[in-house]
């Protein structure tokens, strides 16, 4: 905690922006961003294709870097970071969770679980222990042995999230969680992840198209053209979110 009491961000950007060159274009892929993640805060960013979404969440988790402006992740300012440091910060502070699980068929859910540990100086019987334990987080202790094509959609999801919690990050970053599940196992993703927000306090930073999850999270924040919308036209955006769910889902719900 800081000196007068308020929680020091888990994500601090500060004027970040990213361009492309692309054939003789220079498309801005983000225009400069400000924006703080509190610790223990589920945010969404929502917006077109196009708009910048995954962009910043590639930034955030070290992935990509901006052109300009400043980052401070984790209590790491990550424009200081080489190539090399800046893996082995993503390493022990990120945990990954993509939309297509991107688990090795040959692993089982127990191995695919601990692949993270593979970069740490743990041995075998305690990467093994702490896998078991995440995959028991996650509701798939039954699971252990299974491989990634005898699991369904949702189970596979699962095991990934599983992956992406054994360091036990300060961050988890998960870019469209859903958006390869049918309507039940997306709720069930959902719900997990607020569940690891809720009962161990992590950050959850994602982006994504589903309405459905503005039920979920405490924070969603609107890009278009790489622009971060605020006041009226965030309120917009938000609505016409709203509207595509068929009005039954409201602004940062909290089950």
């Amino acid at each position: 905690m800081s000196t007068d009491d308020t929680p020091i961000p888990v994500v601090a950007i500060r004027g970040v922006a990213r361009h492309y060159v692309r054939a003789a274009d220079d498309v801005q892929a983000l225009r400069p961003i400000s924006l703080d993640i509190l610790p223990g805060r589920f945010v969404a960013f929502m917006g077109p294709s196009g708009s910048g979404k995954s962009t910043l969440l590639n930034i955030i988790s070290g992935i990509d870097r901006p052109d300009e402006g400043a980052l401070l992740v984790a209590g790491e300012m990550l424009n200081d970071l080489d190539e090399d440091e800046l893996a082995e910060w993503r390493a022990r502070h990120v945990g990954l969770v993509f939309q297509f699980f991107n688990l090795i068929p040959v692993l089982s859910a127990r191995d695919n679980v601990a692949l993270p540990l593979l970069l740490t100086k743990l041995d075998r019987a305690e990467r093994t222990r702490r896998a078991e334990t995440a995959l028991r987080v996650v509701g798939l202790d039954h699971r252990l042995d299974h491989y990634p094509g005898t699991l369904s959609g949702g189970e596979q999801q699962r095991v990934a999230i599983a992956r992406a919690i054994v360091t036990d990050p300060d961050l988890i970053v998960a870019d469209e969680p859903t958006g390869d599940l049918d309507a039940r196992n997306a709720e069930d993703i959902l719900s997990l992840l607020r569940q690891l927000k809720n009962d161990f306090g992590k950050t959850i930073v994602m982006v994504t198209h589903d309405p459905r999850a503005l039920r979920f999270v405490d924070d969603v924040y609107h890009l278009d053209k790489g622009i971060l919308l605020e006041g009226e036209d965030a309120e917009r955006a938000g609505a016409a979110i709203r509207m595509a769910a068929g009005g039954h889902v409201g602004g940062g719900g909290h089950p």
